[in-house]
């Protein structure tokens, strides 16, 4: 009996470990009308309200480009956008009410890049796409 509650213990912590993630950043929000996509190279969010935090993991291969490539564009609220490849969170863009943008940025190494946008309370209508190389 011992052994049958201690195995089902440690079935249990180990899924709980394994529900947990090993991601660095995790998102957390709240949205209404959200769509959003993460390949490799590429992400996008579209939404009509967003609250909170959402992170993207992309991949540089270091096979072309050495930046970010993203546009935003929101109808109100504000939002700020960073990105981690190497261990610092650095501040990629921001965007807010009424903004359209479209540049590119970040420094980029050989690695995973995460890319985290956190909002500034409620945003509304809002599409930011990100790309790599």
């Amino acid at each position: 009996m011992k052994k049958k509650l201690l195995s089902a213990i440690a079935v249990m912590l180990l899924l709980l470990l394994c529900l947990t993630g090993c991601g660095k950043y995790s998102s957390s929000y709240r949205a209404v009308g959200f769509v959003h996509s993460n390949d490799s190279r590429s992400a996008f969010m579209n939404f009509h309200s967003f609250e909170g935090t959402m992170v993207f993991t992309l991949k540089y291969s270091g096979s072309s480009g050495t930046q970010i490539k993203y546009s935003a564009k929101l109808e109100d609220g504000s939002a700020k956008v960073y990105y981690d490849n190497g261990g610092e969170k650095t501040e990629l863009f921001s965007v807010k009410s009424g903004d359209d943008i479209s540049s590119a940025g970040g420094d980029l190494s050989e690695g995973t890049v995460y890319i985290i946008v956190e909002t500034g309370g409620t945003c509304k209508n809002g599409e930011i796409r990100f790309e790599i190389g």
